[in-house]
């Protein structure tokens, strides 16, 4: 739903000190009534490709799926839309360590500090972990980068690293790859492997 992205590109200019006004304007024209805040557009990417293989149009049931580059971040896009704001209902997916960030913010914005779903490092972790290193590495040799992740393996420092660390590491060494093999492992999924923080987020909503 293109008025969907619009909204979406509406709340992300607030929360750059942009006008508020656009973002009013279009949560009263469209069913907008969750929103899922999610730390990085790799998460946005995991999300979507989830719904996806659900059958579900998550635009199209209101839900709004939004990068907050950051999990620092929480706290003012949860005044902008929680209860304060927009009044909107809040949710979201982040790591163990922004925890306490997403409690705060949550909290302080009106919305149930137990309403977001945790992973245990971050999504990728999670995702690597249901679907085995030599799947992931049959992905990676598919997506045709088997030579920079052999390069990569090369290097000092990742010796001696468990290999789900290694393939953690290695999504994040180039710009948008994190993002590409966010669809791409869960489309890879097995139904019943489906990493509990984020198949409970989409039954959430």
């Amino acid at each position: 739903m293109a008025d969907m992205g619009a909204f979406r590109d509406a709340v992300t200019a607030w929360a750059a000190g942009g006008p508020e006004a656009p973002a009013y304007e279009l949560a009263a024209r469209l069913p907008v009534r969750t929103v899922v805040l999610l730390e990085g557009l790799s998460d946005v990417a995991a999300v979507d490709a989830l719904a996806e293989r659900r059958g579900r149009d998550l635009a199209a049931e209101g839900v709004c799926v939004l990068s907050i580059g950051g999990a620092m971040s929480v706290g003012r896009y949860a005044r902008l839309l929680g209860s304060p704001g927009l009044g909107l209902r809040l949710t979201g997916l982040c790591d163990e360590a922004e925890r306490p960030y997403y409690a705060r913010g949550f909290e302080r914005a009106g919305a149930a500090p137990q309403g977001f779903f945790v992973c245990a490092a971050d999504l990728e972790d999670e995702l690597i972990r249901a679907l085995g290193v030599p799947r992931v590495a049959e992905l990676v040799r598919e997506q045709g980068d088997l030579r920079p992740l052999r390069t990569f393996l090369r290097q000092p420092a990742q010796q001696g690293r468990a290999a789900e660390q290694q393939f953690r590491r290695f999504l994040g060494t180039k710009k948008g790859r994190k993002i590409h093999y966010g669809r791409v492992l869960v489309e890879a999924l097995d139904p019943d492997r489906v990493p509990a923080p984020l198949g409970d987020l989409l039954c959430s909503l």
